[in-house]
């Protein structure tokens, strides 16, 4: 019997609530006091198409999830389908006889009438689900109170007749399976356990919960997808918390009003993905010359153009280098899972102000829409930091102007906002002089020009090494950033297991390259490995640019799924081999 060790699956068309089940079932299982990691996927349609929700649940902290299914509720045949072949031995699918066909071999089939026990509660579309997740936890044997309590949180608000028809829904679900099937049959079960208090969140809304935690007031954004859920919650939250979130008409709009409030010293983000960040190109360059501090989420998705909207990839990470014409400073940090997608947001803001530069949080569907359970982030770790801003001033100058680009030793002129008194000076699109009135001589240009590169320079001190992981001492490294963080590190314990030793190099902060360290770690390694999801290996890329080492050994996805623990545990043991 497997104990609070497992992987349930949820499938059906768009429109079944497959994510608010699976979402609902990961808290269920959390509150139980175990470890859950939920993902989804979904096509980008509107109605139908085929929605899945996987929930690995775990006694240890689950990083990522796992190919093979233990427990599959099927609310249509395609689900059946497309998944029969991922099922562990041993494995159950709850599904409703009189809707599908069932005709497979070596698994437990647990026939439950979803529609039928659905249409007796009220809405035989919509609470199929919630008869589905009563069956499932009664074949988990998990006392029914557990799912009472968070189908209540989970329609707070809403009538008491919905509330009542779900919990109702459920129970005949649970009963089913408790009347109709031998105690023990099913081979996991649920056990509750005692332990801290953890969150369910996923990388959106951490990194929304540490901007809002950094001090940002005002959120411009043009919904995208897999950005959206930052401007979702912050809608959700944002009378509670004192924020303003604006829609504009386009994300050229979006980054532009981001540029003019931190010019008037609002800390102010956007977030965006793919095709919306092309619009933004521009005003990036905008934000470079007039020196202004802006935080980008950029969440990635699979391209060239409209590309696969609702699937993942790691393929921007070029593309936010280079956007935008001509050369300036910025700053690209790839949190690895939702507490450093927290923690990169209150640095980025941070980044951004001291530096005055444009700061990107890379992140990307996968990371911005799986969920997992977390303890509660320090939110005092980072302080508050707005760089060389000044609000107070002596008498103007000789020529009666603050010097807001003024040549500094470190590339870093004072910053005044528009308010403070003798803190006036000009600002335009165009090159300028130290007072910000437009210049187009060589010697201006070239120091000018100087003075803003100066900043990377100086920021390249400041950024943080990469994170090692496992065993320092281990002749194999595995090399990856962003999300891979998680999958990267189970598929090391599993090798660990087999008496391969290996370490992980994760790359949080990629941009400026942090040259020296990765240089250092990989002189003391006698193999590598690259782990990306893209096909070109832009890491892989940067680390032979950088440091002269060209990685052979690359494990490369682009077919726009992320990687699973044990799929990518199966393509490194290939390739250290």
């Amino acid at each position: 019997m497997k104990t609070n060790s497992f992987v349930w699956k949820i499938g059906g068309e768009a429109g079944y609530g497959i994510m608010t089940a699976g979402i609902a079932f990961a808290r269920c299982c959390m509150r139980a006091g175990l470890y859950v990691f939920a993902n989804n996927e979904y096509p980008s349609l509107i109605r139908g198409g085929h929605n899945t929700y996987d929930v690995r649940v775990s006694e240890k902290p689950a990083k990522a999830p796992l190919t093979k299914i233990d427990l599959l509720v099927a609310l249509n045949q395609d689900t059946i389908d497309r998944h029969k072949e991922n099922l562990n031995p041993g494995a159950g699918i709850v599904y409703d006889k009189a809707e599908m066909d069932m005709s497979i071999n070596d698994v437990k089939l647990y026939d439950v009438p979803l529609k039928a026990i659905a249409k007796e509660c009220g809405n035989e579309k919509l609470m199929q689900n919630t008869v589905a997740m009563g069956a499932s936890f009664a074949l988990l044997k998990l006392p029914f109170s557990h799912f009472e309590d968070v189908i209540k949180d989970w329609f707070k608000g809403k009538k008491e007749d919905i509330i009542q028809n779900n919990i109702k829904a459920a129970k005949k679900g649970y009963d089913h399976i408790i009347e109709n099937y031998e105690p023990n049959e099913f081979g996991c079960k649920l056990e509750p356990k005692q332990g801290p208090k953890k969150l369910l969140i996923c990388g959106s809304e951490a990194l929304s919960v540490g901007a809002i935690r950094a001090g940002c007031k005002l959120l411009f954004q043009y919904p995208m997808t897999p950005s959206s859920g930052v401007i979702h919650y912050m809608m959700n939250v944002s009378r509670q918390k004192d924020i303003v979130v604006v829609q504009p008409e386009d994300e050229i709009a979006a980054m532009n009003m981001t540029i003019g409030a931190n010019f008037a010293g609002v800390r102010a983000m956007t977030a965006t993905s793919g095709g919306g960040f092309a619009l933004m190109a521009e005003g990036l360059g905008l934000a470079g010359l007039s020196e202004t501090p802006v935080v980008i989420n950029l969440a990635m998705r699979p391209g060239p153009a409209t590309g696969l909207p609702t699937h993942s990839g790691q393929a921007d990470l070029r593309f936010a280098m280079h956007a935008a014409q001509d050369e300036f400073p910025r700053m690209i940090m790839a949190p690895g899972d939702a507490e450093e997608c927290f923690y990169c947001a209150m640095e980025a803001f941070n980044y951004a102000e001291k530096y005055q530069i444009p700061v990107f949080i890379l992140t990307d569907k996968y990371l911005a829409e799986s969920y997992e359970s977390i303890g509660f982030p320090d939110q005092d770790k980072v302080k508050v930091d707005k760089g060389k801003l000044v609000l107070e001033l002596p008498e103007l100058g000789e020529k009666g102007l603050f010097k807001r680009y003024e040549f500094t030793e470190d590339g870093i002129s004072p910053r005044s906002i528009p308010g403070i008194k003798n803190g006036l000076f000009h600002s335009a699109g165009d090159e300028h002089d130290e007072r910000g009135f437009v210049e187009e001589d060589t010697e201006n240009r070239t120091r000018m020009h100087a003075k803003r590169l100066k900043k990377f320079e100086t920021l390249k001190k400041e950024v943080p090494n990469p994170t090692i992981y496992g065993d320092e001492d281990a002749e194999i490294t595995l090399i990856s950033w962003g999300s891979n963080k998680g999958n990267a590190m189970e598929a090391m314990e599993m090798l660990k297991k087999e008496g391969t030793n290996c370490k992980l190099m994760h790359i949080k902060y990629v941009w400026p390259f942090p040259t020296q360290s990765v240089k250092e770690t990989l002189s003391k390694s006698k193999k590598a490995v690259l782990i990306e999801n893209n096909a070109t290996a832009q890491l892989g890329s940067l680390i032979k640019e950088h440091c002269f080492i060209d990685v052979e050994k690359k494990v490369l996805k682009w077919d726009g799924r992320p990687f699973h623990a044990d799929e990518l545990h199966e393509k490194l043991k290939k390739a250290i081999r």
